[in-house]
């Protein structure tokens, strides 16, 4: 395993991931930060927790609706899909833990 340290929403945050899957996992970190940050930009939801449900709501429903050969996803075997979706559950599940010990 391969430790990475990335930022989302400039909170610093340490991952593990497979060696090979870095570059995975980065665009996946990358794409959560565009939209956390997006949301966040707005100003109508307050807490990173909430925050980083919306963007997983707004990204799952991207994925359901994306067609085979299009968009984020496109030209992914099932095998890379599974590692894109994978990635991103790590992510949010890291993102989200911080908040876990507020309440």
């Amino acid at each position: 395993m391969i430790q990475l340290t990335v930022n989302i929403m400039g909170q610093s945050y340490t991952l593990a991931c497979k060696e090979g899957e870095q570059a995975t996992l980065q665009q996946a970190v990358a794409y959560l930060d565009e939209k956390m940050c997006a949301i966040r930009d707005t100003g109508k939801i307050k807490g990173n927790d909430r925050i980083a449900v919306m963007a997983a709501l707004g990204i799952a429903a991207e994925l359901l609706s994306t067609q085979p050969g299009d968009g984020l996803f496109a030209g992914l075997t099932v095998a890379e899909w599974k590692q894109s979706i994978t990635a991103m559950h790590e992510v949010l599940d890291d993102a989200l833990a911080p908040q876990e010990k507020l309440f």
